[in-house]
């Protein structure tokens, strides 16, 4: 049995997409209102420093001449934002190293070809790492690559010959000779990753209803702060960062978006929240199912909610459990095909 229709069994949890809940009736009791704040302590993440790598000589230099002092070509790196299990890629190659001012000079206006984001890097001559072009740096062969599917659906012809036609400019800009993949060959693996991803992608929601007294924004982000939750970039969105610096965040927390743009939110009253879960997103080993769950559990009794699908019927925790079987299953299947949940292949398949 699939994931999807275990999860409509299980009580109808919400896949792909988030519910937002508009307008509501208003009710007797009012509102519940946020206390004062009180300013939380903040932590930063320390950041480590990778060690540079020394350059050797090239063997038997010294023998010819002592006082000469060879360094040998710097190893080159792989990529970390090309990848070939997911992007179509182009090789650019250069007669003598391109100054980073000419590369940017010449890259596309836009870096997308229809709904697909593709990215050029050059081959930084010194370092030997994959890198977006930059002042000052010298590269020495550039690399451009277009990601063959995502949450849109698989790469088109259309699409591919966009991303062509733009790579092909930058090539000739930079006096680069450009090699292309073949675009049926692209086409047909895009659409065979497109059908694995819809295949094993999993976007968990439920509903968090009042029972009685409806909430303000303002207790809402209050509570949700006890919890680790913080403000997101959208209006309305509350987030529980991830450890890791820069990942997406591990859940969601919503609401009425115009609510949290209202010239007086606490004068509003809010009567449902939905708390989401992007799977792919979060390494399997960090356990953020367990992180949903038990986010909606206290949620719930903080807030005196009901934990409910998107009809309104309230979950067990038999549901919870046999979504958590197949969960497994699911990351399984990721990590055999080399994107385990929460790799950066993963995080830019399912977006």
């Amino acid at each position: 049995m699939s994931l999807t229709e275990l999860l409509a069994i299980a009580g109808g949890v919400v896949l792909v997409g988030v519910v937002a809940h508009g307008a509501w009736a208003a009710r007797k009791a009012g509102p519940k209102r946020a206390q004062p704040l009180q300013e939380e302590p903040s932590f930063d993440l320390p950041t480590q420093a990778l060690p540079a790598e020394d350059a050797e000589p090239l063997a038997g230099m010294d023998a010819l001449d002592p006082t000469l002092t060879a360094v040998a070509r710097p190893q080159r790196k792989p990529s970390a934002r090309i990848d070939a299990l997911i992007d179509a890629i182009a090789t650019i190659t250069v007669e003598q190293p391109v100054a980073g001012e000419l590369a940017l000079q010449h890259q596309p206006g836009s870096r997308r070809a229809g709904t697909k984001p593709f990215q050029i890097e050059g081959l930084n001559a010194e370092t030997g790492d994959w890198e977006l072009p930059a002042p000052g740096q010298r590269y020495s062969e550039f690399q451009a690559g277009l990601k063959m599917a995502n949450r849109s659906g698989a790469m088109t012809e259309i699409e591919y010959s966009e991303f062509v036609q733009k790579v092909q400019a930058f090539a000739d800009g930079v006096g680069g000779y450009v090699q292309f993949p073949d675009m049926l060959d692209v086409v047909s693996r895009a659409r065979e990753l497109d059908q694995f991803a819809a295949s094993h992608d999993a976007q968990l929601a439920l509903l968090l209803r009042a029972k009685a007294a409806a909430w303000t924004p303002g207790f809402v982000q209050q509570s949700a702060a006890r919890h680790g939750f913080v403000a997101g970039a959208l209006p309305g969105r509350l987030v529980l960062p991830a450890a890791e610096e820069g990942a997406p965040p591990v859940l969601t927390l919503q609401f009425d978006a115009q609510a949290a743009l209202a010239e007086d939110p606490e004068a509003l009253s809010l009567r449902e929240l939905t708390l989401a879960l992007d799977v792919p997103q979060t390494p399997a080993e960090q356990e953020p199912f367990a992180a949903w769950q038990e986010s909606a559990r206290a949620l719930s009794r903080d807030l005196e909610a009901e934990v409910c699908d998107d009809r309104g019927q309230v979950l067990g925790l038999h549901a919870f459990a046999a979504i958590d079987v197949e969960l497994k299953k699911l990351y399984a299947a990721l990590a055999e095909r080399d994107l385990a949940a929460g790799s950066p292949a993963a995080r830019r398949l399912f977006s």
